[in-house]
């Protein structure tokens, strides 16, 4: 199933033009996300492929269910993961709602720093639609679309404000980046982290349904 190995269905579909290559291994730059993606079915091949990358660019997460790794790549971190599918009726646009572009950048890293809502980096935006919600100038919510997959997209970087939360804030980006996901033929989706308890609880009473668990496990070459 697609949904099951998403970095690597982007890096060898709708995001290949990113793709730093080596034999069936991919991996997006550092500067745009720090994820390696390898076919589902693993070779030693792969994984010598995946140790060429991984000594030229650094440490890569992995995002899939658990899998056996080589003696020649050293697993630095792992912990789980949760996917889940958006309901059809999720999409509603926001008035509030701004495209957020490349002078954002800045604005962006400082709210990710602050709220830690997963990877985002100084080229994140490059892989899609980013939404945020400013007052007074500041930006004070965000959210945007990541991964891109033949007929999936990923919601991604959801993080508001400290002190903007209890505001309704994040489910009205999540619907407006939804809206921006179907608008374009494709069905929103996302992950959050296994232990993640308040944001599980947000995506399943927005009626997100759970499927797949799997790992994230963020490996380098030894």
């Amino acid at each position: 199933m697609i949904l099951q190995n998403p970095v690597y269905a982007a890096l060898t579909g709708p995001h290949a033009s990113f793709a730093e290559v080596s034999g069936n291994a991919r991996r997006y730059p550092t500067a745009v996300a720090p994820f390696l993606g390898l076919p589902d079915v693993l070779t030693e091949a792969d994984w010598t492929d995946a140790a060429e990358l991984l000594r030229a660019g650094g440490p890569a997460a992995l995002m899939r269910p658990e899998f056996a790794v080589p003696d020649r790549i050293k697993i630095d971190k792992v912990f789980d993961l949760v996917q889940f599918t958006a309901p059809d009726e999720l999409p509603a646009a926001d008035p509030e709602a701004v495209l957020l572009g490349a002078d954002d950048v800045p604005d962006m890293l400082a709210l990710v720093a602050l709220t830690d809502p997963g990877p985002f980096r100084s080229r994140t935006i490059e892989l899609g639609t980013y939404l945020g919600i400013r007052r007074d100038g500041e930006l004070i919510a965000m959210a945007g679309t990541r991964f891109s997959l033949p007929g999936y997209a990923e919601i991604s970087a959801v993080c508001t404000h400290p002190s903007a939360r209890g505001q309704g804030l994040a489910t009205r980006l999540i619907r407006a980046v939804a809206a921006e996901v179907t608008a374009t033929g494709r069905h929103p989706f996302l992950h959050t982290g296994g232990t993640n308890t308040t944001a599980i609880r947000l995506y399943t009473s927005l009626g997100f349904t759970l499927s797949n668990e799997m790992k994230v496990t963020i490996v380098s070459a030894v």
